[in-house]
Parts: structure tokens; C-alpha cells; sequence
């Protein structure tokens, strides 16, 4: 993946995933007000790292709540590709942010620990297509939130985690180099910088379907500017 690459998420080709979400977007719950924060991973990367870790931190807190309020029915309603909420299913999709951030960390950790490491890659859509994101009935709890609930909590302790060993390196650290067999030469602060990105991107695909399938939510002051390209959809991570 190229960490400062806009136009299609995870390095792959646009069209079976999630497509450009557009400007900024904001959700209102009660009396409490979600914004998820925009940018480029171009414009994330020029951050000082503090800033940068700090954002990586919220992590799952880019999640719109509405999400686990869906039934099982709409958590994993796919959608045709004139709805411009991504194609991919919320159940879908959660799975791929949490596939996605088991990548980012290992790449991250081997950058850190080895000599400019080579990095695998890997086919998102395959992953769709495996059938790997259903859960079969007889394991299902009761609660459709139990359908995402799994790769919420791991995506949240893989933040947690990595924050606090992210937090511990040295300076000269964010700039040890992996190879991408694709991409070329990543630091490990692109790969961090993207692993932000790729979280907000796909948030405000997860809240556009929350308020075409809920209902629209006033929207917020200050959500921010627009955000890169499309994504997922295609090889290449």
C-alpha cells in the first residue's frame, strides 16, 4: 500500500468496496456530537508523532454508535452502488477494518524489529468473496451487535496496544524503512499515518449507512474538509 496514496484504499482498484465518501461527516446522538476527524495519510504524515499517536488512539471512538444499534438484517444489508454508501455489507465492513489494522501493526512491529523486512500482501476482496465475515447461526448470540462485536474489541485492543509500544520508540524509530513488493519503501510512519487514515475513511462509510438505513442526523459544525479517494475494493494491500 502506498501510505500516501488517495485514490483507492488499501493500494487496490475502486469499485467493489467502499467508494469516495466525499466531504467530512458528523452524527448526533442525544446530546452528544460525533465528528470523525478528515485528511489525507499525505496530511496525517506531517503531523508531529504525538499528534499522530493521539489520533490513532481514538481508534473504534471514529465508530458511529448508531452502528450497534442495527438489526441483524441491516448489518448485513449490502447496498447497490447508487446508494454511494460502499457496497460492502457492516459486517462486512467491520471485519475489513479489523483484517486491515492485524496488517498495519505487523508491518509496523517488522519494520521496527527487522532489516528492512519485505511485506506481504494481501487481496481484501478475497477475504470478502471466503466468506470469511459470516458467522454461522448456531455461534450468534442473541444481540445483532454481536455480529460486529468481535472485530470492534480486537481493532480497540490492537489500538490500545499499539499505542503504548508506539508511544515508547524513539524518534529515529518512525523512520525505519519495509519494503512493499508494490509500493516500495514505506517508514513507519506512512504505515502509521495510513493505519489512521484507513479507520476515519472507513467511519464515515460505516455513518453514511447508518442514516440511510436510520435516518439522517443533524448535521455537525466543523466536520472538517474532504477526505481522499475511493477505497476498498480491490488487490493490492
Amino acid at each position: 500500500m502506498s501510505e500516501g496514496n488517495t485514490g483507492g484504499c488499501c493500494g487496490g482498484k475502486k469499485g467493489s468496496g467502499e467508494a469516495s465518501a466525499g466531504g467530512g461527516c458528523g452524527c448526533k446522538t442525544g446530546s452528544q456530537q460525533l465528528v470523525i476527524p478528515t485528511g489525507t495519510a499525505k496530511e496525517i504524515v506531517a503531523l508531529p508523532i504525538s499528534e499522530m499517536l493521539s489520533r490513532y488512539r481514538r481508534g473504534v471512538g471514529n465508530y458511529d454508535p448508531r452502528v450497534f444499534s442495527l438489526d441483524a438484517e441491516q448489518m448485513d444489508r449490502a447496498f447497490l452502488p447508487d446508494a454511494n454508501v460502499g457496497r460492502w455489507s457492516v459486517r462486512m465492513l467491520v471485519g475489513h477494518m479489523a483484517d486491515a489494522e492485524l496488517a498495519f501493526v505487523h508491518r509496523m512491529r517488522r519494520a521496527i524489529a527487522e532489516d528492512r523486512p519485505v511485506l506481504a500482501v494481501w487481496d481484501e476482496n478475497a477475504f470478502i468473496d471466503s466468506g470469511l465475515y459470516q458467522i454461522p447461526r448456531e455461534v450468534q448470540q442473541g444481540d445483532p451487535a454481536s455480529l460486529i462485536g468481535g472485530s470492534v474489541a480486537m481493532m480497540h485492543t490492537m489500538r490500545m496496544w499499539s499505542f503504548q509500544w508506539l508511544s515508547g520508540l524513539k524518534a529515529e524509530q518512525f523512520d525505519r524503512i519495509a519494503l512493499h513488493p508494490e509500493r516500495g519503501e514505506q517508514r513507519v510512519r506512512d504505515i502509521l499515518s495510513y493505519s489512521i487514515w484507513h479507520v476515519e475513511h472507513h467511519s464515515r462509510f460505516l455513518q453514511l449507512k447508518c442514516d440511510l438505513m436510520l435516518g439522517r442526523v443533524e448535521e455537525p459544525v466543523g466536520a472538517g474538509a474532504g477526505s481522499a479517494g475511493g477505497c476498498c475494493g480491490g488487490k493490492g494491500h
